[in-house]
């Protein structure tokens, strides 16, 4: 198990990583809650004092010091502008841990985040859901429940909620990948794919195109069967050991195929990845495998980028903006490879959002259990979008894309957005770009 920030973490100095904040105040313009709302205790600085508070035992755990850890988005947008290099994702996530462990929430707040997790990290129920989706939506009642205005008398989160879910296509229900996909070609690289959960059942689409273009380029491609939930959304939540016992079983299964590289297209579950070495080194039988598996992960741009491109790229007319996934960009360092790729595409016109490094908004299950907040932080995302007159936005997180088009929805707008990845497939296969 990780030790907790209340345990003294120890850096490599010997000093708990609190100690290594000076407070020089860089994180605080891109924070976006300290942005929202101008509270230090909003920031990373000041939510790192309550830390060093609770460590030192100066202030009690209390509903009033739980709630700036849960405002905190997990964006990691502090890192990179951090000069001191404060792991500020290893202390709000151990902090969080710590908060589960403690605190008792209120029975509906306690109700509605055990319901969130019963749902979003098993698959198999996720498709139940997207089938009644599919009926609510075309049976007319959604329409129905959303002009009667029967939303405005239900709490904040479950009218998030319905306006979060995506349009379900009986696709997007039945949809299955194979186990395995040959290379097209010579075979340059034998890889697996770790399929997700949201992703693989709102956005199947997403894991067909990265098959589609890895085979194109060279790559076998095989899928492990039965995998799981990642722990994603369970770590940044503070669920540790749910986290762990899906990270394990992830690892025991991709273990099995031996691939080269793991692939993976959603940016979240990719930080969650690249983690586990981390996550699972104070368990002996596993902090070596946890190490092996995660110097494999790769995001499909980063591993395509570093990848020698040998198919075709048919031209695509479109002014297309891409949308920075935090856990693409500031949590993995990405930034680059997923513009290479769409720059390569001719005909593409790659534009840039302004403040393009601000969160959306969406970071896990913020949306859903901050959703006030969420709308402030989401609404500058779409002003800044909307800002540089796209025809299509690209994104690589399912998240960021449901809440950008929930919030375009909501001021009567749309814009067609697609994963990075099916925008390099439709170049590849001469397709338009998807609705």
């Amino acid at each position: 198990m990780s030790p907790t920030s209340a345990e003294a973490t120890p850096s490599t100095t010997g000093r708990s990583l609190l100690d290594d904040c000076v407070h020089c105040g860089f994180c605080l313009p891109v924070c976006p809650t300290y942005v929202s709302w101008g509270e230090e205790m909003d920031s990373p600085r000041g939510r790192i004092d309550l830390m060093r508070g609770l460590e030192e035992g100066k202030i009690a755990w209390s509903a009033s010091v739980a709630k700036h850890f849960d405002r905190c988005l997990g964006c990691m947008g502090c890192m990179p502008a951090c000069p001191s290099g404060v792991k500020y994702d290893v202390l709000i996530e151990r902090t969080r841990a710590q908060l589960e462990r403690r605190l008792e929430r209120p029975r509906g707040e306690d109700f509605h985040r055990e319901m969130i997790f019963a749902l979003f990290p098993h698959p198999g129920r996720l498709r139940v859901v997207a089938a009644l989706l599919w009926f609510y939506a075309e049976s007319g009642l959604q329409s129905l429940v959303r002009r009667s205005g029967l939303l405005r008398l239900l709490p904040a989160r479950l009218a998030q909620a319905d306006a979060l879910f995506p349009k379900v296509s009986l696709h997007d229900v039945g949809a299955r990948l194979p186990e395995r996909v040959l290379a097209k070609g010579e075979r340059r690289a034998r890889v697996a794919l770790l399929s997700g959960c949201v992703q693989r059942v709102f956005f199947p689409g997403v894991n067909e195109a990265t098959l589609s273009v890895l085979s194109a380029e060279g790559c076998e491609v095989v899928v492990p069967r039965d995998q799981g939930c990642c722990g994603a959304l369970s770590i940044h939540a503070g669920r540790e050991e749910e986290a762990l016992a899906f990270a394990r079983d992830t690892i025991a299964r991709f273990e099995e195929e031996k691939p080269e590289a793991i692939i993976v297209n959603a940016a979240g579950c990719g930080s969650n990845l690249k983690d586990y070495g981390r996550l699972l080194a104070e368990d002996p039988k596993w902090a070596a495998r946890a190490r092996a598996f995660s110097a494999k992960v790769r995001d499909v741009s980063e591993f395509l980028a570093a990848l020698p491109p040998v198919a075709r790229r048919h031209p695509i007319r479109a002014r297309v903006a891409y949308h920075d996934s935090c856990h693409l960009a500031h949590a993995q360092g990405i930034r680059e490879q997923p513009r290479k790729l769409l720059s390569g595409i001719p005909g593409l016109e790659l534009v840039e959002i302004p403040d393009g490094d601000q969160c959306c908004g969406s970071a896990g299950i913020y949306n859903l259990v901050q959703p006030e907040s969420s709308e402030e932080i989401g609404a500058r995302k779409v002003d800044n979008v909307l800002s540089v007159k796209p025809d299509f936005l690209a994104s690589a997180n399912p998240g960021c894309t449901l809440q950008i088009q929930k919030l375009l929805r909501q001021r009567g707008m749309t814009l067609s957005a697609a994963h990075p990845i099916q925008i390099l497939d439709a170049s590849l296969s001469g397709r338009p770009l998807p609705k």
